[in-house]
């Protein structure tokens, strides 16, 4: 049973998980990894990273995640660690840690999901590709597509020898299937010629998970896609959110249902799959969630959003949380993991360590008390979904 983590915000930046990196530019252009490079002096831009890398995780966070009842790590990297274009700005030197991770797992006795969460053009204009676009190009050009397998292969060549710590490789993380069929189409056959590049990198072959996103498409698009016995060791990863409309919307009864009802979709899956994100967050009300400088649906900031209620109290310092928020937040972390182990093969929650938005911070859970201290006491969630009627 895998339970686990992302490391987000980490060797990828993210806003919302560090906005202080991005605050302290003091220009409001810079909203993403590239722009973070572009936008101000090169130096500082590199000793700020080096900082961040040095000190956002470091080997206590894994001892710590291994004494919490978890046996996998999910690290997001850029492709901009291992290929920078020169009419790229983006800053490399991320792969140092990422080595350094895969010795630390292995002391903890942790393994890791090394997800490819960046292509060159953006995967889905997210701005946890590195680049916040309009909409994503990187199955616009057979140059990204191409750069992404020498990518792939660049990784799977890394951790050849680290077979028992690095167990799965995720080829990309979220293309933007919901953009249509353009993209869907490039996913496809990225997807099965990363699986070669994944099984046989060189002179030998690796029995590694290769671990597909859903690109947002439900269970019975992937019906049939990539099966044994011609494929081997294959499984989906799809992420669960209920922060956007219409699950924005819900009452707090609702979530609870929601969450138990992900049983049906799990269970459609030909492959074996892992919730690869999710997080006992019911709101989008953390600073910078939705992009820098874009407000919350939760409270009506957001564009063209009508408002639910009040982001006060519901997201920052855990010491701000009332008890009744953090009763709510622990019985939809109980319902969303229990669901989770009973219908796929595991979870991983995102994320392990946040600056401010403690309600998405498995660490913070923890101090708080809305997550067990030991991940594998989930049995209180089946009592949830037990009670919830059905949709």
């Amino acid at each position: 049973m895998v339970r686990g983590v992302n490391l987000a915000g980490w060797l990828v930046l993210e806003p919302w998980i560090t906005p202080s990196l991005f605050d302290n530019t003091t220009n409001d252009q810079i909203i993403d990894e590239w722009t973070f490079a572009l936008y101000q002096e090169h130096n500082t831009a590199i000793s700020t990273l080096q900082n961040h890398w040095d000190t956002f995780i470091t080997e206590q966070d894994f001892f710590d995640i291994a004494n919490a009842g978890l046996n996998l790590v999910r690290i997001p990297i850029g492709y901009w660690a291992f290929d920078v274009e020169p009419d790229e700005p983006y800053i490399s030197g991320q792969l140092p840690y990422l080595q350094k991770a895969v010795g630390w797992a292995r002391d903890n006795g942790l393994q890791i999901i090394v997800d490819l969460h960046g292509a060159p053009g953006s995967q889905n204009g997210y701005d946890s590709s590195g680049q916040r676009l309009p909409a994503p190009l990187w199955h616009t050009n057979q140059t990204n597509i191409e750069r992404t397998k020498a990518v792939l292969q660049s990784i799977t060549e890394l951790f050849i020898n680290d077979q028992d710590v690095v167990s799965a490789i995720e080829p990309l993380n979220e293309p933007a299937g919901n953009d249509g069929d353009d993209v869907l189409r490039v996913a496809r056959q990225y997807y099965q010629d990363a699986y070669e590049i994944v099984r046989n990198p060189g002179q030998s072959s690796t029995a590694t998970l290769v671990l597909l996103h859903d690109a947002f498409q439900p269970p019975s698009y992937w019906s049939s896609f990539m099966e044994p016995p011609e494929w081997q060791n294959v499984a989906m990863d799809t992420h669960s959110y209920q922060i956007s409309a219409p699950q924005i919307n819900y009452t707090f009864e609702q979530h609870i249902q929601a969450a138990c009802n992900m049983s049906a979709t799990l269970s459609q899956f030909d492959q074996s799959v892992i919730v690869g994100e999710w997080t006992p967050a019911y709101t989008d009300c953390a600073k910078y969630l939705n992009g820098r400088g874009v407000g919350a649906r939760y409270d009506g900031s957001y564009p063209n959003s009508t408002a639910v209620g009040s982001c006060d109290g519901l997201t920052g310092s855990g010491d701000t949380f009332t008890e009744e928020y953090i009763n709510n937040l622990s019985m939809f972390w109980a319902a969303q993991a229990a669901t989770f182990e009973q219908y796929a093969v595991g979870w991983v929650q995102r994320t392990w360590k946040t600056e401010s938005a403690d309600e998405w911070s498995y660490q913070a859970g923890l101090k708080y008390g809305w997550i067990p201290t030991n991940a594998t006491q989930v049995d209180q969630g089946v009592k949830y979904c037990t009670s919830a009627t059905p949709s």
